[in-house]
């Protein structure tokens, strides 16, 4: 069996990429087809957390709640970093949930640290588990909205303006080398400038690709599920802090880690 390249997150869609050894990998596939590669030692811990998440989002429901799912990159790929990304998520949760009124809605932010699976799971077994979690026990889902994250979200954590945006990237990256220098080994200036001036959004991220194509499968579900009133009862979709097109939203767009063994 091949090498699998191993994604070291604490959660969520995008993770942070390492090589790990091999192990015994099996192909999961959801109720609406979505399939993975996963570990196979690994599915009872991702069983085990899809039931918590599950029980939480209704813990939170049935205190009539709206519930909304972020999707956002967090992997320290092509310049972004980790540490940042992680720190947008729970800025742009917040930011969500004081928006629409932390007493009305509740975000599910998948880079928590209570989501985590083992430290050898990765893109696959992650996505298996959000898969789970966004389509519900029958494949209608589980939320009320889905909210993607955009270039806005970012800009707002770094204070860009409009005017030097580079630039203020730039500094950034100098302030955060002062206290995080390991990051000048994962990520250079440059590198880290241009992601998040140019592509900081889920439009770069494999595991957002999967949930959009998770999102549309689950509305077309419930359009075709109702010939009466199936439009009206589709998931609320946000891009970048406006609601998508609903000709945008019933577009498929490209796999990230929906693959099953046989196509890895």
């Amino acid at each position: 069996m091949k090498v699998r390249t191993s994604l070291l997150v604490l959660t969520g869609s995008l993770l942070v990429m390492a090589a790990q050894p091999s192990s015994a990998a099996t192909t999961s596939c959801s109720k609406n087809g979505f399939c993975y590669c996963i570990h196979e030692t690994l599915t009872d811990a991702i069983t085990q957390r899809v039931s918590e998440i599950r029980n939480l989002i209704a813990t939170q429901r049935a205190q009539g709640k709206a519930i909304g799912y972020l999707s956002i990159p967090l992997s320290t790929l092509g310049g972004g970093y980790f540490a940042v990304n992680a720190l947008v998520a729970t800025e742009t949760k917040d930011h969500i949930e004081q928006q629409l009124s932390p007493r009305d809605v509740w975000i599910l932010n998948p880079g928590a640290a209570d989501f985590v699976l083992p430290a050898d799971a990765d893109g696959a077994d992650y996505m298996w588990m959000w898969t789970q979690v966004l389509e519900g026990t029958d494949g209608l889902g589980a939320f009320d909205f889905v909210y993607f994250t955009g270039p806005s979200d970012f800009a707002r954590h770094f204070g860009l303006d409009g005017r030097a945006n580079l630039e203020k990237l730039d500094t950034a990256y100098d302030n955060l080398i002062k206290t995080k220098p390991e990051m000048a080994s994962k990520v250079d200036k440059r590198a880290f400038r241009d992601y998040y001036g140019l592509r900081a959004s889920v439009s770069f991220s494999v595991g957002s690709h999967d949930e959009w194509n998770i999102l549309r499968a689950i509305n077309a579900n419930r359009r075709d599920g109702d010939k009466v009133s199936g439009i009206a009862k589709q998931m609320g979709v946000f891009f970048d802090g406006k609601p998508a097109a609903p000709g945008l939203f019933e577009a498929p767009i490209g796999a990230g880690n929906a693959l099953g063994c046989d196509k890895n």
